[in-house]
């Protein structure tokens, strides 16, 4: 077991303060909800739920024995309905939908699917530009798959396509502007943008290092990526030119790192391997601010929302 925290904005002397501390075992994903109430745990023991307000977890259906870890998580919505919708990634595979029912306010399972052959889903992300009655997602796998689906207003999962990378194992993935994904490859620092209608590959280009993470910032064109040794390295999103890179101190354990952008583009947040939380000014690069986590263990996995009253971390 051990604590992760979730320091949020202050109008005091420091910009975040710890607010909250919760325990969990083998955590490997955070996702916030959009309107920062809820706070979905990935990990060893399943998916996890909790209410960020009363700090109370959430009866959710769990399935880890038969489904494996899970990998990764993302919040979802459509105009038509106020219910939350959460979608999950497992180790062996499986894609997993819960959403709140109208009636207990209680989440309920909806969809759950294997896909392809059974491999890892390492990354996942929501297009918010869905259409009105319908959640489209894209995914990569860990046998250089990458998918876009689609959830259908009665909860039936639809394909748009499904393609294999030559060599890029996918480690993150986003929606572009103009029907196009972002595919962020593990160890050969690919970045590909392909066709969210048919995969077809628009550009490519290679970052200088592996990508331990990526976060992309589609108003400002940029994306930001943890090099997996001595910090973080921002580049344009279009030309593949590096712009900065945030330095911090070489690490003990060489780990992918989860980095985020956060208040609208203008700051830069990145884990660690020493119990710290980095915030970086994205235009300066100067380090702003150092959140102590716990004190010297591994930070690879952080979740950040951003509104006009508060940031989480």
């Amino acid at each position: 077991m051990f604590p992760f925290s979730l320091p949020w904005f202050s109008s005091s002397t420091k910009r975040y303060r710890k607010t909250a501390s919760f325990s969990s075992a083998g955590c490997f994903s955070l996702a916030l909800s959009h309107n920062g109430e809820n706070l979905a745990v990935g990990g060893a023991q399943g998916i996890k739920l909790l209410n960020i307000l009363t700090q109370k977890e959430l009866t959710v259906p769990s399935h880890v024995d038969s489904r494996g870890v899970v990998t990764c998580a993302t919040w979802m919505k459509t105009r038509y309905t106020l219910s939350k919708t959460l979608c999950y990634g497992t180790s062996l595979g499986y894609i997993v939908f819960l959403r709140t029912h109208p009636a207990d306010k209680q989440f309920h399972e909806i969809c759950a699917r294997r896909l392809g052959s059974g491999f890892e889903i390492t990354c996942i992300t929501w297009d918010s530009a869905s259409a009105e009655s319908t959640c489209q997602i894209a995914l990569g796998t860990r046998d250089n798959i990458v998918q876009v689906l689609v959830l259908g207003a009665n909860s039936q999962l639809q394909s748009v396509f499904s393609g294999r990378l030559d060599s890029t194992v996918p480690r993150s993935i986003a929606f572009g502007d103009t029907g196009s994904i972002y595919v962020f490859g593990l160890y050969d620092g690919n970045v590909i943008k392909l066709s969210s209608k048919d995969g077809t590959v628009l550009s490519e280009h290679r970052c200088q290092s592996v990508i331990g993470s990526a976060a992309i910032h589609l108003k400002r064109g940029l994306f930001v990526v943890d090099n997996a040794t001595d910090g973080f390295m921002l580049y344009r999103l279009e030309s593949g030119q590096l712009v900065r890179t945030f330095t911090v101190d070489p690490p003990t354990v060489p780990v992918p790192k989860q980095v985020s952008f956060g208040e609208d583009g203008k700051v830069v947040i990145g884990g660690s391997d020493n119990g710290s939380v980095y915030v970086f000014s994205r235009r300066t690069g100067v380090l702003i601010e150092t959140l102590s986590h716990t004190a010297a263990t591994l930070v690879p996995t952080i979740a950040v929302r951003h509104s006009s009253e508060m940031k989480g971390v």
